[in-house]
């Protein structure tokens, strides 16, 4: 079957899996706030010598890019950036209570919102305090989100100062139609400024965000963009779908339907993107993300040490993932937690020194199973059962088997080379929660 034939009949709504269980599908009944820092503190105790991930949270921008579906809060009051951080030490604190100890930090992202909200002094005043809590381990990995437009060189400077080496730069598109339509503004000479001052301070990895499917988005324009993007060789370009959620996002209702690629249009968008990443030297590591040979997760690759969480792709790996601030998600391997999503109810919460938890699941051991297979096929690009693929996986893999995505023996499920576009589509062959219970309403973008 072609490729445009192969894409139309696997775009359906999948989830990202960067959890199994997937949100919509937690047990939040059975989750409670003991049983939680219970799981905290017992896999610190068996795996404390790899150290643990933390992922703050800073939602606040200044404006609201409409394509957007990440928890944010839209303010040009920057008083919000105290009270905010003080809860995020505070919480932070109170984690490393739980510890019992300082732990090392094997990894640290900050994400948004717009972590470049906050001032450099600020940030400075939160991560130096972070550490103050905590070991920075020796190999440890340290990056945040910017936006081109208002990263300075005093942030770049700043966060450079304290461990930082990876950037990731929010793009999406260059086109000026697209960008005034989703709202996110920023040059070529912008981003092209900020990478090269990174760059000469001493940043080791630079990320640029690319989205296909955006409104107003046209094979001219994409190519355009997707030439301005190579010819500045960031070492890593996450080249994602739009996904459209207006019933979630209200900002997405500022253009039309009739305004958005889709079908043909939108395949023809994802392939030209990926034909154009490829024949530049990038080599397609997982699911919509792209590195240079030289990058750190091309060699988690090659070493077989790739690693996927709530953060995305990494070549760090921990089983204690500990996210701050708000909507931020935790995982101690054996379950998740998840902070609210309103930045009041999470300042009350803290401010009074209780946990910021608003839901989370406790995995069965059906899900770490499932979770270990899901987690093989994301990073591995394959996984083997050791008692021979169930029935009721092998049927539901038929499918993809026919068209040549998957390779299969009795034991073992490979991903092929046509395949790497499809590895959402295949994870859900695993997923039982999913089977179990079909969704009446679109809970996950498309997975093309």
């Amino acid at each position: 079957m072609e490729t445009a034939q192969l894409l139309k009949k696997y775009s359906v709504a999948a989830p990202r899996y960067t959890s199994y269980p997937t949100v919509p599908y937690w047990d939040n009944e059975s989750f409670n706030t003991q049983d939680w820092l219970k799981t905290v503190s017992k896999t610190y105790s068996d795996h404390r010598d790899e150290g643990i991930s933390l992922y703050i949270h800073l939602p606040f921008c200044e404006s609201l890019c409409t394509y957007c579906g990440c928890n944010t809060r839209i303010t040009k009051n920057h008083k919000v950036e105290q009270p905010y951080i003080d809860a995020v030490l505070k919480e932070w604190q109170m984690y490393v209570s739980v510890l019992g100890e300082k732990p090392h930090i094997k990894e640290l992202h900050l994400g948004g919102g717009t972590p470049t909200f906050f001032s450099a002094e600020n940030l400075e005043v939160l991560i130096s305090t972070i550490f103050q809590k905590g070991i920075l381990s020796k190999d440890a990995e340290l990056s945040f989100e910017a936006h081109p437009a208002n990263t300075t060189i005093k942030h770049l400077a700043v966060l450079h100062s304290l461990g930082f080496k990876r950037m990731s730069l929010g793009i999406q598109d260059f086109d000026p139609k697209v960008q005034f339509l989703i709202n996110r503004f920023q040059t070529p000479d912008q981003v092209a400024k900020v990478t090269t001052k990174a760059r000469e301070i001493g940043y080791t990895s630079i990320n640029f965000d690319l989205i296909y499917g955006l409104p107003g988005q046209t094979l001219f324009g994409l190519n355009e963009t997707i030439k301005e993007a190579i010819a500045m060789k960031p070492d890593r370009i996450a080249f994602y779908s739009y996904a459209h959620i207006p019933w979630l996002k209200p900002g997405q209702r500022h253009y039309t339907e009739k305004e958005i690629p889709v079908g043909d249009e939108k395949f023809a968008l994802y392939q030209l993107g990926r034909h154009l990443l490829t024949e530049a030297g990038y080599k397609d590591v997982g699911m919509d993300h792209f590195a240079l040979k030289s990058d750190s997760l091309f060699h988690a690759v090659a070493e077989k040490k790739l690693h996927r969480n709530f953060m995305g792709y990494t070549n760090q790996h921990t089983h204690l993932l500990i996210g701050l601030g708000v909507s931020s998600i935790s995982d101690s391997w054996t379950a998740f937690a998840q902070n609210p999503k309103t930045v009041e109810s999470y300042l009350d919460k803290i401010q009074n020194g209780i946990f910021a938890l608003e839901k989370g699941h406790l995995l069965s051991a059906e899900d770490l199973e499932i979770r270990k297979h899901i987690l093989n096929i994301m990073c591995a690009e394959h996984t083997i059962y050791d008692n021979g693929i169930p029935d009721h996986v092998q049927t539901r893999l038929e499918p993809l088997l026919a068209d040549q995505l998957i390779a299969v023996d009795e034991k073992e499920i490979k991903i092929t080379t046509q395949g790497k576009s499809f590895l959402r589509n295949v994870c859900m062959a695993f997923d039982e929660k999913l089977w179990l219970k079909q969704p009446k309403t679109q809970l996950f973008s498309s997975s093309i």
